[in-house]
């Protein structure tokens, strides 16, 4: 806590120099391709990174998608995710042509990065992070060594393109600041080659969910962006509230209302606590009313965008290959560097040369 209050304390300088001078940073965020992004994910991350695209801020944006099996068996469905994740971003206002969005299976050196990483940190640190011990804990599952080392793998895909600015909420903080560590251990050891990358810390760091708890996938508490108006209704119609027909913001006391007054402020820009005074004496049905008008005003215009780009064939396609042939480029010259400055640059690097069959 004390260090989220200290980066907090120190946004304003770093907004400052950001809107000083924006091409000095380089910005990466992302998430892993386990389900439909929802609207936790465009207040928390997506907004702010169209903001800071628009500022003139270079973006990357990886789906990490090898992340994916970190605590589960398999990878179902991950391609549908990455593909409905890239609709997302670019009806939420991501333009390829300034965002390079690319899939972390889709750059091979960036994964050997990870290795002189971990040589970099303890595992003492790896199991004193907070993801680690409460994706651990979500999963029910015996720790893998992925998931150990998911703090590494984050820390590599921010690095391979010297990424020196990360939206984060509160959860992710020690994600940036274990990065840090890793980058300057790194510096330290075999010549200057990263950045320390600063966290910025958004002014929504933890979005509740219907139910109150964090919006979440694994909670199914959220309202994905892609939900058609009909199923937005549906779901929060199926939140559970109480049989109290006041209505007021109590998250501890009452915490299926305290999530739909969190929701619909959100969509509507209000607070909560406005919200429950509108509300008064009306009852859990009229806050669903008001609810499901929020969202569903607040999304359409998303939805319109979005149904425009998926009726455009290919697009998705041709939206990964080129961020992924743009990572692949930046990944494999900082590979390059990284193993000039630990003295394993035997020899040019260069395609092989298959030797030919002989005839016969």
């Amino acid at each position: 806590m004390d260090s989220f209050v200290a980066t907090r304390s120190r946004m304003p300088a770093l907004e400052e120099r950001i809107r000083a001078n924006p091409s000095a940073f380089r910005m990466l965020t992302g998430e892993r391709p386990t389900g439909l992004l929802h609207l936790g994910h465009y207040f928390g991350t997506i907004r702010e990174r169209v903001r800071l695209q628009s500022l003139g801020v270079e973006t990357f944006v990886v789906l990490a998608d090898y992340q994916v099996i970190t605590d589960r068996d398999t990878a179902a469905s991950v391609g549908d995710n990455v593909r409905e994740a890239v609709l997302d971003y670019v009806a939420a206002g991501l333009d390829p042509d300034r965002t390079t969005i690319f899939t972390h299976s889709g750059v091979p050196a960036l994964n050997q990065l990870r290795l002189p990483f971990l040589s970099l940190v303890t595992e003492a640190e790896l199991r004193r992070n907070p993801t680690v011990k409460s994706e651990q804990l979500a999963s029910g599952r015996a720790l893998s060594a992925l998931m150990l080392t998911y703090p590494v793998h984050q820390a590599a895909d921010i690095l391979f393109c010297k990424g020196n600015l990360v939206p984060v909420g509160k959860d992710n903080l020690p994600h940036v600041e274990l990065t840090r560590t890793i980058a300057r251990r790194f510096n330290d050891r075999y010549g200057a080659v990263f950045p320390e990358p600063d966290a910025l810390v958004t002014d929504t760091p933890e979005i509740p969910g219907l139910d109150g708890r964090k919006m979440s996938k694994s909670y199914g508490n959220a309202i994905a962006l892609s939900m058609t108006p009909d199923e937005t209704a549906a779901t929060i119609r199926r939140t559970r509230t109480d049989n109290d027909r006041r209505i007021i913001f109590d998250p501890a006391g009452r915490p299926g209302i305290a999530g739909l007054l969190s929701t619909a402020a959100l969509c509507t820009g209000s607070t909560p606590e406005a919200l429950a005074d509108e509300l008064g004496d009306k009852g859990s049905s009229a806050l669903k009313d008001l609810a499901i008008e929020a969202v569903n005003a607040f999304l359409a215009d998303h939805r319109a965008r979005r149904s425009e780009f998926a009726a455009q064939p290919g697009l998705v396609d041709e939206i990964l290959t080129a961020g992924n042939l743009r990572a692949n480029a930046i990944a494999d010259a900082t590979l390059d560097e990284v193993r000039d400055h630990m003295g394993m640059a035997y020899a040019n690097r260069q395609e092989p040369v298959l030797p030919t069959r002989p005839a016969g």
